[in-house]
């Protein structure tokens, strides 16, 4: 009874302080233009200490609306991933078809959550890495208010339409598929740096990230997650406070997360910067084509399309007998002189063809490595192990039809030939089939020539 007392009487005193503080700093003009800027397009729900959420739909319209709220009870705001041309239209069990025609983009944002802040530390910084890896230079990340952050990636940095699908429609399937990639290209760090913050033996640490252990509390402890994309999904607004912590969720430099303490996060002693990064225009094309040719290679049966397509993907691995470099698809030898650009997405064709015609992992690891010494910038060897690996660990499926814009996006041109054939790997048994018939004939020939050579030597 006295420790329930006492537990009411912490909130009861907890609530004033963070009521009092609220008042005062959602007063600075400076944080309430922090908030409505970011704000634009977005639909933005107040929180009254955690307890309710106001009315979905909302969004301001005017910079005075926020502290109008907050004079009203509101402790925090929240908005959307998506933008939306008229966020107060929004309404629930609307169509994915209405959904569209509402939305104009959506950001990438990635919610690092752990029960630890060292973990989540440990993997913001990684996953800058790997964006900027992909090309990706502008990333806006800040605090999340407890113990984690938010990086995001701007709608301005991804391409409008891919293969013709429009991007602004592929919410939450694309950034979804992104996260995944994301994670699958921080793991082995992921383990690495953690086995080096903690005492724990790698082997165990590897198991539990891994996933090959379903229960435990060590990898809740361990691995910090990324909370999945939904459907108008809400995040909290950047230097907006959280009621547990009384804590802003402040803007970071990525060089700043590794020394980063809660206390640098004091609502009174906060600078104001912007979140959303000067994105430059498609920046993150070739890490989002990566993420869906990962995805495609990763779940065959779950690409959409028509019949062809899929049966694109109905797809059983073969075993050239007589491997040929002399009967290679003319695109695939081109492809092999070396690239100066669309490198990574030509290591996955290469991957791809080399795999569905059953070539020995030695023999096509070999021929890996020698094409990436031709590229006028070699990729790195980590990332080349990494994308093979992926591979293998995967069903095998044959690289991009030639009618697609992928070859096209690389630089290689199919020739007329290969185009009736459609996929390198159709064109690769067809050679290979017409050089075993050719050699038959051969053979044939030749034996019935010494037969008649017998028989005309016996005849005389």
């Amino acid at each position: 009874m006295e420790k329930d007392v006492g537990k009411d009487l912490e909130k009861s005193t907890k609530e004033q302080r963070i009521r009092k503080i609220t008042q005062l700093y959602y007063s600075r003009p400076d944080v309430q233009k922090a908030i409505f800027e970011f704000s634009k397009n977005r639909e933005v729900v107040p929180s009254y200490m955690m307890e309710a959420f106001g009315k979905r739909p909302d969004a301001f319209e005017y910079l005075g609306d926020i502290f109008e709220l907050v004079k009203g009870g509101a402790t925090s705001f929240h908005c959307s991933e998506e933008l939306w041309s008229q966020p107060l239209s929004l309404l629930t069990g609307m169509t994915e078809k209405q959904l569209n025609e509402l939305r104009i983009g959506w950001d990438l944002i990635l919610d690092i959550d752990s029960k630890y802040l060292d973990y989540s530390k440990i993997l913001a910084q990684i996953i800058i890495r790997v964006l900027k890896f992909y090309g990706v230079k502008n990333i806006g990340i800040k605090f999340s208010g407890s113990k984690g952050f938010h990086i995001i990636v701007p709608w301005k940095a991804f391409p409008k339409e891919i293969n013709q699908v429009k991007t602004s429609e592929m919410f939450p399937t694309w950034p979804r598929i992104l996260t995944q990639f994301i994670m699958e290209a921080c793991k082995d760090d992921l383990i690495k740096k953690i086995t080096e913050t903690t005492e724990a033996q790698y082997a165990t640490v590897k198991k539990y990230i891994k996933g090959d252990e379903t229960s435990g509390d060590f990898a809740k402890k361990v691995m910090p997650d990324l909370i999945l994309v939904s459907s108008r999904h809400l995040f909290r607004a950047p230097y907006s406070l959280h009621e547990k912590t009384a804590l802003a969720s402040v803007v970071l430099n990525p060089e700043e997360i590794k020394d980063f303490e809660p206390r640098d996060a004091d609502p009174l002693k906060v600078k104001i910067r912007a979140f959303m990064p000067d994105s430059k225009e498609g920046e993150a094309t070739e890490i989002l084509r990566e993420a869906l040719d990962w995805y495609k290679n990763k779940n065959p049966d779950e690409i959409q399309g028509d019949v062809n397509q899929r049966k694109e993907f109905d797809f059983k691995p073969i075993k050239l007998s007589d491997f040929s470099e002399e009967l290679l698809p003319p695109s695939i030898k081109k492809i092999l002189q070396g690239m100066a650009d669309g490198r990574k997405r030509a290591l996955f064709v290469l991957i791809n063809f080399f795999r569905s015609i059953g070539l020995d992992k030695d023999i096509f690891e070999k021929k890996i490595y020698e094409w990436n010494e031709k590229n006028e910038i070699p990729l790195k060897k980590g990332y080349i192990q990494t994308q093979i690996s992926w591979s293998y660990r995967n069903k095998t499926a044959p690289p991009p039809n030639y009618d697609k814009d992928y070859y096209k996006g690389i630089g290689i041109s199919p020739t007329e030939e290969e185009l009736r054939y459609k996929n390198p790997v159709n064109y690769m048994v067809k050679k290979s089939m017409q050089k075993n018939f050719q050699n038959s004939q051969d053979a044939q020939n030749t034996d019935n020539s010494v037969k008649r050579r017998k028989a005309k030597r016996a005849e005389n």
